[in-house]
């Protein structure tokens, strides 16, 4: 696959907890992958769950100085800006398909952006969302 590929939250969260194991190097390699190949896409709704499961949810909180630092870095991905708009159709996949808002906003990110691919633990793997096709790095 060349096209872009969507990084749900979960995904960013296990490659920075270096106690999630396997899924901390999963994670971690998918995203040294997609940082070489140019190709992942973040929203700032992922960007703002990010922080706050980082600091807040984590067993071992990020702190504040490195959690800048790294959401500077993901600043070098492709960013979606989530507006108005993108609540509307968020609203229309949630009916669509029948998942929660919050992954139907991941879901219309994805779309909007053209990605092929959504990298995400959350929604089915396998399963296809307004023509982006979910895969869950963590399914041997």
């Amino acid at each position: 696959m060349n096209g872009k590929a969507f990084i749900d939250t979960n995904i960013l969260i296990y490659a920075h907890d270096h106690r999630a194991g396997v899924r901390y190097q999963l994670a971690e390699e998918l995203l040294e992958k997609l940082w070489h190949e140019k190709r992942a896409v973040l929203s700032t709704q992922v960007l703002q769950e990010f922080c706050v499961n980082a600091r807040r949810k984590s067993a071992k909180p990020i702190d504040m100085d490195e959690l800048r630092e790294t959401i500077r870095d993901f600043l070098g991905w492709q960013i979606v800006v989530n507006s108005a708009e993108s609540v509307l159709r968020a609203l229309e996949t949630e009916v669509r398909y029948q998942i929660s808002f919050w992954d139907a906003m991941i879901v219309q990110a994805a779309e909007s952006a053209g990605c092929e691919v959504l990298y995400s633990e959350d929604l089915s793997h396998g399963q296809e969302y307004n023509g982006v096709l979910v895969i869950n790095p963590f399914v041997v």
